[in-house]
């Protein structure tokens, strides 16, 4: 093997030094820094998400927050108009009831009216008739001593009782 000679090992170590040195020198002027730029802008740009990201993440926020507040708002105003709706409804039933309970109060003192003067007719209807029966069996008995103002008072009387 001629790597073993020892006749070529200062030209080998010569060539050795010289190459090293020349891949050195390429990777320190051309090869570092282009990796070290690539890897510099990896960090810009990952930095730059990062920012993106937090700024879109407080955007979210902002928009969570707001929409929160606008659904409270929405709740606050449908409940306003719930309790407006339901105090409206309540006045019109409690009118509606009024009106009901006057309409039935007025039937009311119509039906007793009208059951006062059926019964006031019955009575005189009562009466009448229970003054010509009386009539018709002091008539049919032959009681002469009894006349139809005896029958009329005895009749009165007993009713007014």
């Amino acid at each position: 093997m001629p790597q073993l000679d020892p006749t070529w090992f200062v030209s080998q170590f010569f060539w050795l030094c010289i190459c090293f040195f020349f891949m050195l020198f390429l990777m320190s002027k051309i090869f570092i820094p282009k990796i070290k730029d690539i890897l510099e802008q990896r960090q810009r740009k990952i930095d730059d998400y990062l920012v993106k990201a937090h700024q879109i993440k407080e955007q979210a926020e902002e928009s969570l927050k707001k929409y929160n507040e606008a659904l409270a708002k929405a709740t606050a105003d449908a409940n306003e108009a719930l309790e407006a709706s339901r105090k409206e409804m309540n006045a019109y039933i409690a009118k509606k009831q009024d009106e009901l309970t006057q309409k039935l109060n007025a039937k009311l003192l119509e039906g007793e009216a009208q059951i006062k003067e059926t019964r006031e007719k019955a009575l005189k209807e009562v009466k009448n008739v229970s003054q010509e029966w009386a009539l018709d069996i002091v008539k049919k008995l032959e009681l002469t001593k009894i006349d139809a103002e005896d029958i009329k008072e005895g009749i009165k009387k007993v009713v007014n009782e």
